[in-house]
């Protein structure tokens, strides 16, 4: 059974957004993507109603920053191999058919608004650019197994 830990008396805000949420999300990318969800577009200020309730606003806000810096430099220290096995992860759990999804996030970039506002920016362009990267690796190995599978298909001509 699965049961959702209780915060203890001792736990900060920032450990209870690792241990209850984050480590529930398989993908460095995807947690960033979920912190970056959590910061009001028009402001920057990190909101979580739960964590809220457990803590304050402000230091709910605060912790959402602080894990959101923490995921961007654990991303942005990637190599590049890492960086494509986190994203096919978390393709793979995405509910969008593989080839769709690198479609929209080669054209729509949507991974662009999830940078912390903070962010060093030479990181956050190094980050963008390996994301591009693994993008297209993903794209390429995906018309491979495309290409593979329609190989496999085809009969042996009646030469060989």
């Amino acid at each position: 059974m699965n049961e959702t830990p209780k915060p203890t008396p001792m736990q900060t805000p920032f450990e209870d957004v690792l241990n209850r949420t984050l480590s529930r999300i398989p993908s460095e990318i995807g947690r960033m993507i979920y912190l970056a969800s959590t910061r009001d577009y028009n402001s920057g200020i990190y909101q979580h109603d739960g964590l809220a309730s457990r803590f304050s606003a402000a230091d709910a806000g605060a912790a959402l920053k602080q894990a959101h810096c923490a995921v961007f430099q654990e991303l942005a220290a990637f190599s590049l191999e890492e960086l494509v096995g986190d994203l096919n992860r978390y393709i793979e759990n995405s509910d969008e058919p593989r080839p769709e999804f690198l479609r929209a996030w080669r054209t729509l970039e949507p991974y662009r608004v999830a940078i912390p506002l903070t962010a060093d920016p030479t990181m956050a362009q190094l980050l963008l650019s390996n994301i591009r990267i693994a993008l297209e690796v993903l794209r390429i190995r995906q018309k491979r197994a495309e290409a593979h599978r329609s190989d496999a298909w085809q009969l042996p001509s009646p030469a060989q």
